[in-house]
């Protein structure tokens, strides 16, 4: 098989952590082509979606004690070609969040690719229309209670009722700019304010989930089936779990709980075209639904002795037809 990523830099990336390097050096293994491009070498030409491609090859990366080691030359690039991206059998959009007007534009070049011979992981529109924090709203069942306001006001009588919330940028990552509201703290107007751009961008309030303390679980979803879950417990005087902020990483299970809320969102990742998610779920609460570039396969693989890699690229040869 062919696989194309549109990624950030190569040279950006942690080998000991980034999925899209998990997923890459897989593919390698397995003896695939894995092509690397940026957001910015993408085309349209009569109608089609072209990129500039480097090849890439990948030294993997090796478990040693409780960490994964990567050597200082972990990628060579062999070659680089201007080709229709239909001349892949998969293109994984795993650009990292946030969402901006050229990462937008680029879904819409994605989306002259021909499905019938290429098939663009996550869907193109599937990424457009699902914002990572307003996409959970459709599954209230599964959720904790939750606003999107811009209104100082209303945000205030949430979090009296409620008696402490947290507060979500629509546009957030890794934990950026999320907020505890205590009622009583005397900076929650300013906070409601700068948050809101004085009243301009809406922000998601979620009631506060005490086990959140317990930790932030981290559910990876490939074609509405988990395959691995990893816990990320808050350290130090963070609220926040996520691994970005030093959340530390914990070995998990999936409960029945979570496989209700993996059954529930199923089959609407998969009317549109979400193959590769991450769950969030607090307290058997579901919180986000990662679509950009989902995180955490490299963390499971260490706690619990697997390789999803490898799992994910067996399933896109099983769809692709390809002997093993």
């Amino acid at each position: 098989m062919k696989l194309a990523f549109i990624i950030d830099p190569i040279e950006r990336l942690d080998p000991g952590h980034d999925t899209s390097v998990a997923l890459m050096e897989a593919a390698d293994r397995a003896g695939h082509e894995v092509w690397i491009a940026a957001m910015s070498d993408l085309s349209a030409i009569d109608g089609k979606a072209w990129a500039k491609l480097s090849r890439v090859h990948l030294v993997p990366v090796e478990l040693k004690g409780d960490r994964w080691i990567s050597v200082p030359e972990w990628y060579r690039i062999s070659a680089t070609v201007f080709t229709p991206l239909e001349e892949m059998d998969f293109v994984w959009m795993r650009k990292d969040p946030p969402v901006t007007i050229p990462y937008l534009y680029a879904t819409y070049l994605l989306e002259l690719i021909d499905p019938a011979r290429t098939r663009v992981i996550n869907s193109p529109q599937g990424l457009r229309e699902a914002n990572e924090k307003l996409y959970t709203l459709q599954f209230a069942s599964v959720m904790p209670e939750t606003i999107v306001s811009q209104d100082k006001a209303i945000i205030r009588e949430f979090v009296t009722e409620k008696g402490a919330a947290v507060l979500k940028p629509l546009g957030g990552k890794a934990g950026e700019g999320i907020l505890f509201l205590n009622p009583d703290d005397r900076n929650f107007n300013s906070m409601i304010e700068i948050s809101t751009r004085w009243g301009q961008e809406p922000v998601m309030i979620q009631t506060y989930l005490p086990s959140a303390k317990d930790g932030d679980k981290r559910i990876i979803v490939l074609d509405g089936e988990p395959i691995g879950a990893v816990n990320r417990i808050p350290t130090g005087l963070e609220f926040r779990g996520n691994m970005a902020v030093g959340g530390r990483v914990a070995r998990t299970e999936i409960t029945p709980r979570e496989l209700e809320i993996c059954a529930t969102l199923a089959p609407k990742l998969r009317r549109d075209g979400l193959v590769f998610v991450g769950l969030d779920v607090i307290g058997g609460y579901l919180t986000e639904v990662n679509v950009t570039s989902p995180t955490g396969i490299r963390e499971i693989d260490r706690l619990d002795n697997v390789r999803l890699g490898e799992k994910v690229i067996g399933w896109l040869e099983s769809i692709a037809g390809v002997r093993t």
